[in-house]
C-alpha cells in the first residue's frame, strides 16, 4: 500500500458521458488524508417509471426499451415478464426459446462493445480506438465484423436491431421462419473463428492486479446459466429470493453525490454484471465457455473488478453456442406460429383474455446485470405504478467503495496513472455512463 503522508492531490474527470448518463471522477487527497473518493452522477433523473402509469400493459414494453440503446431488449423483456407476472400469464416453451436467443444476441453484441472498444484501448495505451484502426487494424475490422452479424441476427428476429418491435407480452409478432433461422445458424456460425481470435486477443492483454472482496448478486437456475429465468440470490446468502420478492436484497437509497439511487444489501455495497453471474454461476457455463476461462486463467472465485471484461468474453463463448443449440433445435423442430400475437389485443381477443389486477415482477440479466421491473396492473390492463432497479445503479456504491480501497494502493504512482486506472475501473463495470471517457481531459488542482 502506497504512503499517504504529506500526499496533495486532486483528481476532477469531468463528465463521464454516454448518451445514457454524466458522471465525474472525484479525488482529493490533502495533507496526506483520502478526503474524497467517489463517482459523481450528474444525469438529471428520466422518469421513465411515471412515463408508464396509465399506459396499456401491451404497450409499455416499446416505452421502457428506451431507456437505454444498448440493453434495449433487456428493458422490453423486463416489461413483457412484469406484466405477465401481475396477470398470471405462462408463456409457451417457443416463447422462452427466442426470447433466450434475442437476449444471448444482445449480450454479445453488448460485451463485443466493451471489450473490444472500451477496454482494449487501455489495455493498449491508447486513448480510444481510433488510433487502433492504423496499428491494430485486423482487431479493428474483426470487432466492427462480429458486431455487424450480431445485428444482422437482432434485425430477423427482433424486427430492427435497436429497440425490437417483435417482442410483446404473451408471445411474439412475428416469429423467424424456418429459412430465417438457418440464416441466423449460418451468421452466427460465422462468428466462430472471430471468437476464438478474440480470446487469442485477449490473452495478450494485461488487467491490473486489484482485489476487494464483495458481495456479488446475480439470477440463479437449477438448470442453466441463468439470464431469462432465475430466483436472485448472492454470495452471502444461502436460500434464493423469489424475484417477487428483489427488496429483500436490492435496497435502494440516496446519496448526496449522486442523482441515480445506490443499493445495498446487508454490506454497504454489492456487485452486479458479468464478474458477479460467473462468481455465482460457473459452474453451469457450457464446455466451450469453460474451455474460454481455461484458456484466459479466469477462476472463481475472482475478487477483481477489472477482471468484469475476461468474464464477458467468457460468457460470449456461452451465448454463441447457447444460442446454437437453440437455434438447432427450433429448426429441427419447426416453429408454432400460434405463438403470433397481436402486439395490442383486438376486442374479440380480449374478450377471451382476461386480466386479472395484480402487481408483478420480472427480472433478467442484462450485459451489465440484473434488471428488474416491477408492474402493478388493474382489470382494465393498465399500469398503475412502475419501479424499475437498473443494474448501474446497484453498482454505484460498490465503485465507489473499490476506488477508495485502489488510491491508497496506488497513491506512489504518478497523477497520469492513477487518473488511468481510475477511469479503468469505472469503465471494467461497463456502466451505463462511462463510453466517452477515453476523450475526457482529466484536471489536477
Amino acid at each position: 500500500m502506497g504512503n499517504l503522508s504529506k500526499k496533495e492531490l486532486d483528481i476532477n474527470v469531468e463528465y463521464l458521458t454516454r448518451v445514457e448518463g454524466h458522471g465525474n471522477i472525484v479525488v482529493n487527497i490533502k495533507e496526506g488524508k483520502l478526503e474524497k473518493c467517489q463517482l459523481e452522477i450528474i444525469e438529471a433523473p428520466r422518469f421513465f417509471e411515471a412515463m408508464v402509469k396509465g399506459r396499456s400493459m401491451f404497450e409499455v414494453q416499446h416505452i421502457t426499451s428506451r431507456i437505454c440503446g444498448i440493453c434495449s431488449t433487456g428493458h422490453c423483456m423486463a416489461s413483457v415478464k412484469a406484466v405477465e407476472d401481475a396477470i398470471g400469464y405462462k408463456v409457451s416453451d417457443q416463447t422462452t426459446m427466442l426470447r433466450k436467443l434475442i437476449l444471448h444476441l444482445e449480450t454479445l453484441d453488448s460485451h463485443l462493445l466493451h471489450a473490444y472498444f472500451l477496454v482494449a484501448p487501455d489495455a493498449l495505451g491508447v486513448p480510444s480506438v481510433l488510433p487502433l484502426v492504423k496499428t491494430h487494424t485486423d482487431v479493428v475490422l474483426r470487432a466492427l465484423r462480429m458486431k455487424k452479424t450480431y445485428s444482422d441476427m437482432c434485425d430477423i428476429i427482433a424486427g430492427r436491431h435497436t429497440h425490437p418491435i417483435t417482442v410483446c407480452p404473451r408471445g411474439w409478432t412475428k416469429v423467424p421462419n424456418k429459412k430465417e433461422l438457418i440464416k441466423m445458424k449460418e451468421l452466427l456460425e460465422s462468428t466462430v473463428d472471430d471468437l476464438n481470435i478474440t480470446v487469442d486477443t485477449f490473452k495478450t492483454l494485461t488487467l491490473p492486479s486489484f482485489e476487494r472482496e464483495t458481495e456479488y448478486v446475480a439470477l440463479n437456475h437449477p438448470d442453466e446459466y441463468a439470464f431469462l429465468d432465475g430466483d436472485i440470490t448472492t454470495t452471502d446468502i444461502k436460500e434464493n429470493i423469489k424475484p417477487q420478492d428483489y427488496k429483500q436484497i436490492i435496497k435502494e437509497y440516496h446519496v448526496a453525490h449522486s442523482t441515480s439511487k445506490h443499493s445495498k444489501n446487508k454490506r454497504d455495497s454489492y456487485m452486479v454484471g458479468a464478474l458477479a453471474r460467473a462468481n455465482i454461476n460457473f459452474d453451469k457455463l457450457n464446455a466451450p465457455a469453460k474451455g474460454v476461462a481455461d484458456a484466459l486463467g479466469f477462476k472463481t472465485p475472482c475478487y477483481n473488478p477489472y477482471m468484469n471484461t475476461v468474464a464477458q468474453v467468457v460468457e460470449m463463448a456461452h451465448c454463441t453456442y447457447d444460442s446454437l443449440d437453440i437455434l438447432n433445435h427450433l429448426i429441427n423442430n419447426g416453429i408454432d406460429e400460434t405463438d403470433i400475437v397481436t402486439s395490442w389485443p383486438t376486442r374479440d381477443e380480449l374478450h377471451n383474455f382476461k386480466v386479472k389486477a395484480g402487481t408483478g415482477v420480472g427480472a433478467v440479466e442484462v450485459p451489465r446485470g440484473l434488471l428488474v421491473h416491477e408492474y402493478t396492473v388493474d382489470e382494465k390492463a393498465v399500469v398503475t405504478n412502475a419501479n424499475c432497479c437498473i443494474p448501474t445503479n446497484q453498482n454505484l456504491a460498490n465503485i465507489d467503495l473499490d476506488m477508495k480501497k485502489l488510491i491508497p494502493e496506488i497513491i506512489g504512482k504518478s497523477k497520469e496513472e492513477i487518473t488511468l486506472l481510475s477511469e479503468m475501473l469505472v469503465r471494467a463495470y461497463d456502466p451505463c455512463i462511462s463510453c466517452s471517457c477515453h476523450m475526457l481531459d482529466v484536471k489536477f488542482v
